[in-house]
């Protein structure tokens, strides 16, 4: 039977102008833009020990998980380092929703991006219950 193999990209749709939006993530976050407005993340450049991998997940739709956003969807960002970007985004004046929180895959927290969506960021580890609160 065919399947699903991986997550081949994620789309936006801006509810303002698309390339401020764009420009916000890169400048934030570090997502390297291409010439054609995008960016394309290579497995490879992910040197986390977890041996790589994306969550997928349908939520209840009474979850409270995406507050205070309003929209259907968040996406989790893997990051290298969590605590270094955390303060570079304190430095550059974006807000902290929650976090940093240790847990068993490692290392989260949220943001909102100027447009409302909540964000996660995620710097995994291998699961390890020794991960849980350090």
């Amino acid at each position: 039977m065919a399947r699903v193999t991986g997550i081949g990209g994620v789309f936006l749709k801006s509810k303002d102008d698309s390339k401020t939006l764009a420009a916000w993530y890169q400048e934030h976050l570090g997502i390297p833009l291409e010439g054609f407005g995008g960016a394309v993340l290579r497995w490879p450049d992910d040197k986390a020990d977890d041996g790589g991998l994306t969550v997928w997940h349908v939520a209840d739709r009474d979850s409270q998980w995406f507050s205070p956003s309003d929209s259907s969807f968040m996406i989790n960002y893997r990051v290298d380092d969590l605590d270094e970007l955390l303060a570079q985004l304190h430095e550059a004046g974006v807000p902290v929703v929650a976090g940093p929180e240790s847990h068993e895959n490692g290392k989260f927290a949220w943001i909102m991006d100027p447009e409302g969506n909540k964000v996660e960021l995620w710097q995994p580890m291998a699961w390890d219950d020794g991960n849980k609160g350090t």
